[in-house]
């Protein structure tokens, strides 16, 4: 289902996912199946989010942002993708963010461009993220730091 007050330039979008209101998605993004695409959130061309994604309302998913299987990307998250912008200056290529398979981003939070969220990895509302994170720890904070190690959907 793609609401009728979107604009979905894209025809890369698998099965059963839906696109909400006031949300844009560029020409060559990539959206997997079974997705939820909650409303105004931006989807620019480099991109790939995989299936079974939640993005909350009112993110934006820059060039350079893949997204794997299963992830939660909590309201407002912000991601950066140059990490010395200027106005009308733009890199030769952007930086590369990975956020790996059932990786959890919690609201408020922003990550860095050029990171890694390692697979099953959590980051707590409103944290900064300015470091790869391991698979498998909840990360909180401004800088995120290493809270504990988790288990897939149990923390230890």
């Amino acid at each position: 289902m793609i609401h009728k007050l979107s604009d979905v330039q894209s025809k890369t979008i698998g099965a059963n996912t839906n696109i909400w209101q006031f949300c844009v998605v560029l020409p060559n993004a990539v959206i997997g199946e079974n997705c939820n695409i909650c409303a105004n959130v931006f989807i620019e061309n480099d991109v790939i989010i995989g299936n079974n994604v939640t993005i909350k309302c009112g993110v934006q998913v820059w060039d350079g942002i893949k997204i794997e299987d299963n992830c939660f990307i909590g309201p407002n998250v912000t991601f950066t993708n140059d990490l010395f912008p200027r106005s009308k200056e733009y890199p030769l290529e952007f930086e590369k963010t990975l956020i790996k398979e059932g990786a959890s981003i919690g609201a408020n939070s922003t990550i860095l461009a050029g990171i890694t969220i390692g697979k099953n990895a959590m980051i707590g509302a409103g944290s900064v993220v300015t470091k790869n994170v391991p698979d498998n720890e909840l990360w909180y904070g401004n800088p995120a730091k290493l809270i504990r190690k988790i288990q897939h959907n149990k923390m230890c």
